[in-house]
């Protein structure tokens, strides 16, 4: 049940989904208070004249096709909602008791991107604003009217982006909360003891009993016989499965998403459903648009009684199933990390102890750092700025940026990640506004933000560092920007994406690989946003669940490595509670990694017979089989270090800070996800000294056709408990220890002025860790995090970890 009850406005389209998510709302104790709907124009409408009609369900209902006279002779086919069925819609008021508003659609889709951009409809004149998505903001815009309490918005979202974001921007736009519960559905987890299905959705609502009937199929696999079929029952399940795999059908097939038919509800559970509709065999006429698409025009729909129990209908049964928080591969984690003793010092890392070797089979040059064609800024208020003021500081912050951004030619879209540290959590609010004001386009940057309390430069209260493209640099931007409630992950409602994938690439030249930068994950239920409930367990909850977010969307984004990981915690009442939780998230980043053998487990699943002889694998199973996304993918490794699989994890460190977003235990920051990676191109080699005993290295080694890419962490461990030195004496140690770590796997040393890309340091080991600069303010040279404690995975204390990225590329000879 959700921590709140919201007032919702349900759209719907007649359509299995748009009512089954209606469903799932009221299953988590929200308000359904309307109805919504829009429909296709009947030939010589006024588009304009069309006003919103409102049908109350105490009235005796009128089909469409009865009001207009004749029913319209063709399905409008519109990329945003679906129409066919539409003679029935104005039955539902008095079928559910709740009142229905409609209006005609106006206008076409006349943007076809992906991530809907509104703010480039109001730069168009008058005459150019008929884009079909609009038609939504008026007829909720008129309903808010009449229902001021109206706080969400529900609609049936499974796969399609292009309808999610379209939903959430007029949603956002009139302040209401989006409710996408099914989004991701078919990844969630399936019952438990029963096989993974790709149909459990249309199975959970044969349960919940919803009773979906078949009116339009578009598939080569669907034809005339499937029409009026019930598809929310076990036997039209497998009907569907059966025609479709025959032609082989792609993700979501099983359940309509690729438009393989489309469905009308005729009736539901009680509660929701006081009458069910019934439609004469000969009111079903087929109409055979053509290519493949057929589907029925729908006359003499009735109302019918339902004979049920007073109990049946009064509340909302636990037939809707909620899918499990935790997926299976998390809650062994989390089993595991619950019976697992911390691990002790002098245990061997997670990250393995591999000698240092490797063979590229080329002399190898490093270029100089930034040769990645990124640029890397550290953004503070101007020292003159009123910084008794958060918002006037961030205003500066925020300026800064916009002037950096312009003098290199670059704009604020083009943005890949930020970090934002602050003094105190509670003015996230406050910073928010003003930093949201840089972001105007669909897909903002992703973002981690945490709270680091005294440990700022004095006198600051907000720090931001940004990664951005340089300019000229082959960089195709994609994002994932889920704004709705739903099962899969949390919402990201603001300036904020969930990941941000740009093309890598080296002197502006496309290297063949993608860099993902994914927000921090907090552990936030995703179906409320609100945090898990106190328990004996809270803590080791927390930090699985948030690492199965991360998990979640970086398999939503292909990434097939992590480079690095790091797990925040806020502030900790004791070092000992410290190290179990710094120990408890390293075992959760090694066993979420896994090993070989769990691939080779999913593709025992189908046994060699049925691929080469089995129809029903021969096409819908191996084509999924195939293109089943993997994290990590261990065809990436080297053979070599797919037989030593502790040495593959990626390394992993624990940052304490003072506080985190929603007073969060912990949030996950995987610093860079990697895809389209050739198999048998990546090695990950450790190094348990360079220069001396306190520092190890990691190179996570990734190569491709036109450069080696090299993402290396650098750690310093703590070997004394008063072992302070200053910042200054500490980048000298970093820089030598880099050099000997480079020089270790003989390649040429780097240039004189690499400098890590991102750095944490305990704040209690270091001195004069923001040295002033003049009249300038304090000297933050590449983003820092200053951290209470830092440590390894198991368990040892560390005084300092920077990160540095080279690209190394074949040397020419004379």
């Amino acid at each position: 049940m959700s921590s709140e009850s919201l007032n919702v406005i349900a759209l719907i389209s007649g359509g299995k989904d748009s009512f089954f998510n209606l469903l799932h709302c009221i299953r988590h104790g929200h308000r359904i208070i309307a109805l919504a709907n829009l429909f296709p124009a009947a030939d010589g409408t006024d588009d304009h004249a069309a006003d919103v009609q409102f049908i109350d369900p105490a009235e005796q209902p009128v089909s469409a096709a009865a009001e207009d006279g004749k029913a319209i002779e063709e399905d409008l086919n519109s990329f945003m909602y679906q129409t066919v069925g539409h003679e029935v819609i104005p039955l539902y008021a008095a079928a559910t008791g709740l009142p229905l508003y409609r209006m005609p659609i106006r206008g076409a889709a006349l943007h076809h991107e992906r991530d809907y951009d509104y703010t480039s409809q109001e730069q168009k004149d008058a005459a150019d604003k008929a884009e079909e998505t609009e038609s939504m903001l008026l007829l909720l815009k008129a309903i808010k009217a009449r229902h001021p309490e109206a706080n969400a918005l529900c609609s049936g979202a499974i796969l399609s982006t292009y309808q999610r974001t379209r939903v959430e921007s007029v949603a956002l736009r009139l302040g209401l909360t989006p409710l996408a519960y099914l989004w991701k559905y078919p990844v969630l987890p399936s019952p438990a003891n029963e096989a993974t299905d790709d149909a459990q959705l249309l199975r959970d609502m044969a349960a919940a009993g919803l009773d979906a009937r078949i009116i339009k199929v578009a598939s080569a696999g669907l034809d005339q016989g499937h029409l009026w079929q019930r598809v929310s029952s076990v036997e039209g399940v497998n009907r569907v499965k059966s025609a479709l795999r025959k032609f082989g059908a792609a993700e979501g097939a099983a359940l309509g998403e690729g438009g393989e038919f489309e469905t009308l509800v005729v009736d539901g559970p009680s509660w929701l459903f006081k009458k069910k509709i019934s439609v004469p065999e000969e009111g079903r006429r087929v109409v055979n648009e053509g290519g493949g698409s057929t589907w029925l025009m729908l006359r003499g729909a009735q109302l019918q009684d339902k004979h049920t129990d007073a109990d049946d209908a009064a509340t909302p049964d636990f037939s809707i199933r909620v899918p499990d928080l935790l997926d299976s591969r998390f809650q062994t984690v989390l089993d595991t990390v619950l019976s697992t003793r911390p691990i002790e010092n002098g245990e061997r890392e997670a990250s393995g102890n591999l000698k240092p070797r490797m063979t590229l089979g080329n002399t190898l040059s490093t270029t100089p750092e930034g040769g990645d064609d990124f640029l890397r800024w550290s953004v503070l208020a101007d020292p003159s700025t009123d910084r008794t003021s958060i918002e006037a500081e961030m205003q500066s912050v925020v300026s800064q940026i916009g002037g950096r951004l312009s003098s290199s030619s670059l704009d604020a879209a083009q943005i890949t990640n930020t970090t934002i540290i602050l003094r105190d959590m509670a003015d996230f609010p406050r910073i928010n506004a003003e930093y949201g004001k840089l972001f105007r386009r669909p897909n903002p940057p992703s973002r981690v933000t945490i709270s680091c309390g005294d440990l700022l430069p004095p006198g600051y209260n907000v720090m931001v560092f940004l990664t951005i493209p340089k300019s000229g640099a082959n960089t195709s931007r994609n994002g994932l920007h889920v704004q709705s409630r739903s099962y899969w992950a949390p919402a990201n409602i603001g300036p904020y994406s969930q990941a941000i994938d740009v093309a890598v690439s080296a002197k502006a030249e496309y290297t063949g690989l993608r860099a993902i930068y994914i927000a921090g994950q907090i552990p936030l239920i995703p179906s409320s946003m609100a945090l898990p409930p106190q328990s004996d367990i809270n803590a080791e909850m927390q930090i699985v669940l948030s690492l199965q977010h991360l998990w979640r969307i970086g398999l939503e984004m292909k990434v097939q490595l992590w480079t690095s990981g790091v797990a925040y915690f806020s502030r900790s009442s004791s070092a000992d509670e410290m190290k179990h939780k710094a120990t408890a998230s390293g075992l959760a980043w090694k066993l979420a990694h896994g090993s070989p053998d769990d691939d080779e487990d999913d593709e025992n699943d189908v046994d060699i017979w049925d691929l080469k002889y089995n129809y029903q694998h021969m096409t819908l199973a191996s084509d999924q089989q195939k293109d089943r996304a993997r994290l990590p993918d261990w065809s990436v490794f080297t053979l070599r270090q797919q037989n030593e699989p502790e040495s593959c994890i990626p390394p992993f460190f624990a940052a304490e800070v003072e506080e985190l977003p929603r007073q969060a235990t912990v949030e996950w920051h995987a610093h860079v996800g990697l895809s389209q990676i050739e198999e048998g191109s990546v090695e990950i080699i450790y190094h348990p000294e360079t220069t001396s005993s306190c520092w190890r290295a990691w190179h996570v080694f990734v190569r491709t056709s036109k450069a080696t890419l090299v993402y290396t962490t650098l750690a310093r461990v703590s070997s004394l408990d008063h072992d302070i030195v200053s910042w200054d004496a500490l980048q000298q140690e970093l820089a030598a220890s880099y050099k000997s770590a480079v020089r270790v796997l003989g390649l040429a040393p780097p240039a004189l002025n690499a400098t890590p890309h991102l750095a944490y340091a305990e704040v209690g080991s270091v001195t004069a860790l923001w040295p002033e600069v003049g009249d300038a303010g304090p000297s933050v040279p590449f983003a820092t995090i200053p951290c209470h404690t830092i440590w390894s995975a198991k368990g040892e204390r560390i005084k300092c970890v920077a990160m540095y990225k080279a690209t190394l590329g074949l040397q020419t000879k004379d």
